[in-house]
C-alpha cells in the first residue's frame, strides 16, 4: 500500500476565478477529492463505514506559493501525517506537473465520527491500518 496518493488534474476555464487563476475555493474541492480518493483505495472508507463512522473537516490551511492557471496540470499529493485517538492530520502538495514547481501546500485536521450522533468516535485499530503515516522525514 503506497502512503502517499498522487494523480493529476488537468485545470479548466471554469476553474478559474475573477483574478485569472485557479480560485481558492477549488483547491479546498481538491482536498477533499484526494482524501476521498486516498481513504477509498486504502479501505479506510470501507473500515469507517463498518464502524458506523465517517470524517468531518475541522480546519484547513493552505499556503499559496504559485498561480495555477487553466491549461495547466497539476499533481496533487496527499498523505497522513499523524493519527490520534478521535484526530487525523492530513497534508497535500499541489505541483504545477512538468515544471515541477511548487503552486501550494495545505493541510486539513479531521476528525473521526459517529455518522448518526455526529460526536467525535474513536479511530479503530483496523482503521488505522488503513492509513500508514507519513513521517515527516518521509514527506514528499
Amino acid at each position: 500500500m503506497n502512503p502517499i496518493c498522487k494523480f493529476e488534474i488537468k485545470v479548466t476555464a471554469d476553474l478559474v476565478d475573477g483574478n485569472g487563476h485557479v480560485n481558492n475555493v477549488v483547491y479546498i474541492q481538491w482536498m477533499q477529492d484526494a482524501a476521498i480518493r486516498h481513504a477509498g483505495t486504502t479501505g479506510c472508507t470501507r473500515e469507517s463505514l463498518a464502524v458506523g463512522g465517517t470524517w468531518v473537516v475541522r480546519t484547513h490551511q493552505i499556503e499559496y506559493l504559485n498561480p495555477v492557471f487553466a491549461g495547466d496540470t497539476v499533481t496533487v499529493l496527499t498523505w497522513v501525517s499523524n493519527l490520534f485517538r478521535v484526530r487525523s492530520l492530513r497534508k497535500y502538495k499541489f505541483i504545477l506537473a512538468g515544471r515541477q514547481i511548487l503552486a501550494a501546500r495545505a493541510e486539513t485536521n479531521w476528525v473521526f465520527v459517529n455518522a448518526k450522533t455526529s460526536r467525535p468516535q474513536a479511530i479503530t485499530v483496523e482503521i488505522k491500518n488503513t492509513l500508514p503515516v507519513v513521517s515527516r522525514e518521509m514527506e514528499p
